[in-house]
């Protein structure tokens, strides 16, 4: 008689292989954000108009207007209003998305900036306290950096081996240059917190060892050495706020911990001023989860298009492009009949 064979425990890994497919909505962080590319898609999409109307009853001002107004505009890159543009835009999409296409996640995710549009369409916060978070965190950090790190800016290389980022930044020391890792984003890919006046002298050592630069953000994100905006925002801005569990889970972009608490959710948010990034940590998780496919859902040049995320996931880019193509072609289907 043959024994029954005991079946081999099963790991998170082969548990996931062995599910259906599972979707994740993921939120970008906000890079450079043109409103050529967005505003007819804010002016005329269902969604981006009720959430627009929501947004300026918030802050008493016409978001789109601001927004256009400042466009090109490089002081007006990160203000409040083009930060709530492009939240807006980022959870329209996921709104228009879940109508239109019929995606239904399994989980959000939102690196950076992109936290706040993935706890909101989780259901941690309403999308009018989101803004609301949205404009007085601006307000907060611009005051921050008023009097604090005022030199300081965020620096994305790219193809920039370990080896070669930490030599870089060794030479930094030995000036006595202060600088922080901000991000971890994939193999070669870093954000590097630094003072404005040396970041010339950074590029060009970086191209030197072989890697490449990207964009260079202000104000400056996520350094370890900005634990004093940290105290501020949960001080003068979080009290205001109350948050709820997530009715989906949210993957933290500091650690990859799946959140499924409001506390978790309230510690990620303030964890974001002070505490690196690590997409592959992110990706590793939603891995863990079963998910095999993942929407981007906003404008994005970064998270869709790194290694990790292609080679561990079917990408969807859902982008104002997108959205728009139907009324593109109803223009013109009606072109061809007159």
């Amino acid at each position: 008689m043959t024994e029954p064979q005991t079946p081999e425990p099963q790991t998170p890994e082969s548990r996931a292989e062995s599910q259906p497919g599972r979707t994740a909505f993921v939120f970008p962080g906000m890079g450079p954000f043109r409103f050529t590319d967005v505003g007819e898609f804010l002016l005329t999409n269902p969604h981006a108009r009720r959430r627009l109307a929501i947004a300026d009853e918030v802050v008493g001002y016409s978001v789109f207007d601001r927004y256009r107004q400042s466009d090109g505009d490089e002081e007006g890159q990160y203000a409040a209003h083009t930060q709530i543009a492009f939240l807006t835009v980022c959870l329209s999409l996921a709104d228009w998305a879940e109508e239109t296409l019929g995606e239904k996640p399994e989980l959000c995710a939102g690196p950076s900036f992109g936290q706040r549009a993935a706890v909101t369409y989780a259901g941690s916060l309403p999308f009018e306290e989101t803004v609301r978070l949205t404009a007085e965190l601006a307000r907060c950090e611009e005051e921050y950096f008023a009097r604090e790190h005022r030199e300081a800016v965020t620096h994305c290389v790219i193809h920039t081996p370990e080896e070669s980022l930490h030599k870089a930044l060794g030479e930094l020391d030995d000036e006595g240059e202060w600088h922080d890792v901000s991000g971890y984003i994939d193999r070669g890919f870093y954000l590097v917190s630094l003072r404005e006046p040396v970041l010339d002298r950074f590029k060009k050592r970086i191209g030197d060892l072989g890697g490449y630069n990207m964009y260079t953000m202000w104000p400056p994100v996520h350094a370890p050495s900005f634990g004093d905006l940290r105290r501020k925002a949960e001080e003068e801005v979080f009290g205001g706020f109350e948050l709820a569990d997530p009715k989906l889970p949210v993957v933290s972009d500091q650690n990859g911990a799946l959140l499924t608490d409001a506390e978790g959710v309230r510690t990620m948010l303030l964890d974001t001023f002070n505490c690196p990034i690590r997409w592959p940590d992110m990706v590793e998780t939603m891995r863990g989860s079963g998910i095999t496919k993942i929407c981007i859902s906003g404008p994005d040049n970064l998270f869709g298009r790194v290694n990790s995320t292609g080679e561990n996931f079917q990408v969807l880019a859902i982008d104002a492009r997108k959205a728009m193509r139907p009324r593109v072609r109803q223009r013109s289907a009606r072109r061809a009949r007159r």
